[in-house]
């Protein structure tokens, strides 16, 4: 697993790729909480380029999540593959969070001052 951030204002965005099992769920959480202390108002992770996650996994995401709402910030999830899709149903998780398309339509839906400067990279 690789995670990359980018600033886009006050959101920050969080690309992660490959996989994410329970050898690096924690290190999925820690990337997940330095993006969130990083934004001012919302983070967005990109998971277009994850092909599986497993509930250790899952469970790093709701733990951000949480903290999320206790810093009052926004937190999205965006670009799932068809099979996390699949993951996120059966385990109900695509009731809990807010889920995208794409990373353009979390920033407009959750943070849309930053849209502009997300447009121009």
């Amino acid at each position: 697993m690789n995670c990359k951030e980018t600033k886009f204002g006050p959101v920050s965005v969080l690309k992660v790729s490959g996989r994410i099992d329970l050898s690096n769920a924690d290190d999925f959480k820690d990337a997940m909480t330095k993006t969130q202390t990083d934004a001012t108002s919302g983070t967005v992770v990109d998971m277009a380029d994850i092909d599986y996650i497993s509930s250790a996994g899952l469970r790093s995401l709701m733990i951000v999540f949480k903290s999320s709402k206790t810093v009052n910030k926004q937190f999205a999830i965006a670009a799932l593959q068809p099979l996390l899709i699949e993951i996120f149903t059966i385990s109900r998780f695509h009731l809990v969070f807010p889920l995208f398309d794409t990373v353009r339509a979390a920033i407009e839906n959750q943070v849309p001052d930053a849209l502009p400067e997300f447009d121009a990279h």
